[in-house]
């Protein structure tokens, strides 16, 4: 049987793409730090993907095990002699598997492996790369050690609620749409004979269409909500309002305009629009029981330099391209403080607001957003204002 050595047992991990190696015939061995999964995974060998949409039904993940990310040893172990490893741990804790990986590597004793990184981040491939070469013994060829493929992860998987967390940690929600976009020209060892797998030979492109129309397509439907309707609660609420749903329509649209400016190969106006309006009809998913909370907390990570917003503010900017639909997602974005469904506040982003009503918006923008000139004044401005 074939091995997957998932990093990351979250959401997205066992939801995605677990479940999708698994159902093609593979073992699952995931590798994380939380030891309440990693002992539910070992005692049962088995897990539930909810699958909240029109049609609810649940899929059983098997052939599932797991060890501990720090143990050395054990991942070392387990990825000399994985088919193909995947990472779904987030931006932030990536660097922190880089010499555990680097290890893994030296293990292979040579034999190449592929590692789909599943971060939601642009530019993965490199980041990973880099941070292996400090790693690796000098001379080390990572390049022809590691194919390090990007993805695009379009699934979403909200917030599973702590009644059916405590009743079973390893259950997880997710929409149905099953379909992973990843980097064809990446692969070492071919890509996998996996259903669901998308290769796609300009990831770059489809890289920036997934932050550029689904990431700020999220932010822009929680932050003008926010600011019009802050008794909405839930995204489908937003999403079937015709107001929000236009109003975060145009927004998508206008950071579309630079997808077909710039990759005219790949996208055009057509697919823009089909696009955008698949994805708010997928917003509007009511059994998802997803959160605008969800969807918009986290302010410093989703307003900073090369995230959704501000990355395709700057990129319409620089391309003199409109951009007034999107900055002012940006300064909405400065007052987004909605509770989760316990009553409480994210308190990184209570935090942020604080400071911009102490500091002022422009002092705060320019250090979380890496703003200036015309595009900082603008945003000043209209944070000012208060126009939305």
């Amino acid at each position: 049987m074939k091995k997957l050595l998932q990093f990351g047992a979250g959401n997205i991990g066992r939801s995605f793409t677990g479940q999708l190696f698994s159902a093609a015939g593979y073992e699952v061995v995931f590798a994380d730090v939380d030891e309440r999964l990693i002992n539910a995974l070992n005692e049962k060998r088995c897990y539930t993907v909810s699958v909240r949409d029109n049609e609810c039904r649940n899929i059983e993940v098997k052939n599932v095990r797991a060890i501990k990310s720090t143990d050395t040893a054990s991942v070392m172990k387990e990825m000399a002699d994985a088919d193909i490893c995947a990472t779904a741990v987030g931006p932030f804790i990536l660097p922190k598997l880089f010499e555990v990986i680097a290890q893994g590597l030296i293990a292979r004793n040579g034999r190449p492996i592929d590692i789909i990184l599943c971060e939601n981040l642009r530019d993965a491939a490199s980041i990973v790369r880099n941070g292996l070469t400090k790693i690796l013994p000098t001379g080390s060829n990572v390049e022809k050690m590691v194919g390090l493929v990007e993805t695009s992860i379009g699934k979403m998987v909200p917030i599973i609620p702590e009644s059916v967390r405590k009743n079973d940690p390893l259950t997880v929600f997710a929409e149905s749409y099953n379909t992973l976009i990843l980097d064809g020209k990446a692969f070492l060892n071919g890509i996998p004979d996996v259903k669901g797998l998308s290769p796609k030979n300009n990831m770059k492109a489809w890289v920036d269409r997934k932050s550029f129309i689904h990431n700020l397509g999220h932010a822009a439907l929680a932050y003008l909500s926010f600011a019009k309707k802050p008794q909405l609660v839930y995204t489908w609420e937003a999403a079937v309002d015709p107001e929000l749903r236009a109003a975060t329509r145009s927004v998508m649209l206008q950071a579309g305009n630079w997808l077909v400016k710039t990759y005219p190969t790949e996208f055009d106006n057509s697919h823009i629009e089909k696009h955008t309006d698949e994805l708010l009809d997928r917003f509007a998913n009511k059994t998802l029981g997803d959160t605008l909370h969800r969807v918009g907390r986290d302010l410093t990570r989703k307003l900073s330099p090369e995230d959704r917003v501000v990355g395709a503010l700057k990129a319409c900017f620089t391309s003199n391209l409109p951009y007034n639909l999107i900055l002012n997602v940006l300064v909405q974005g400065l007052r987004f403080c909605p509770p989760d469904l316990d009553g409480n506040n994210f308190a990184p982003d209570m935090a942020l607001i604080a400071r911009v009503k102490a500091e002022g918006a422009e002092a705060v923008l320019k250090e979380i957003s890496k703003i200036d000139g015309v595009l900082l004044s603008e945003a000043v401005q209209t944070y000012n204002t208060r126009s939305i």
